[in-house]
């Protein structure tokens, strides 16, 4: 029996993120955005495409880079359809950020009103 995942409020893993893959997690869990029990993915709050650039190599640690959130596919979808990296990088970094932008706000009571099937249950 696989074992039950515990997340933190700001929505990782209470142990980690461990070995397993990020965007795989088995478990229901409550998403950040929209709050519903769905299959979550990892939302990095500074995008990896920009990890390698010098402004954010000097003033991230590699811990600061990996942070993140856990969303489901609809709200991680559309948090990046409404900013690109560098905007999502700059000032959208924290969770607090996503969760206080009116677009976002909009976008995630929309989505929470979807009635997405369940995926593998029988």
């Amino acid at each position: 029996m696989p074992q039950k995942r515990v997340f933190t409020q700001s929505g990782l893993p209470a142990g980690g993120l461990g070995g397993g893959r990020k965007t795989d997690l088995k478990s229901r869990v409550t998403c950040v955005g929209c709050g519903q029990s769905r299959r979550l993915t990892f939302h990095h709050l500074i995008p990896k495409k920009l990890h390698r650039r010098p402004h954010f190599r000097r003033h991230y640690s590699k811990a600061d880079l990996n942070q993140g959130v856990m969303m489901c596919r609809p709200c991680h979808v559309g948090v990046h359809r409404l900013f690109d990296e560098m905007t999502l990088a700059k000032s959208m970094n924290t969770a607090a950020a996503l969760l206080n932008d009116p677009r976002l706000q909009k976008h995630f009571a929309w989505v929470a009103k979807l009635r997405i099937k369940a995926e593998g249950l029988r």
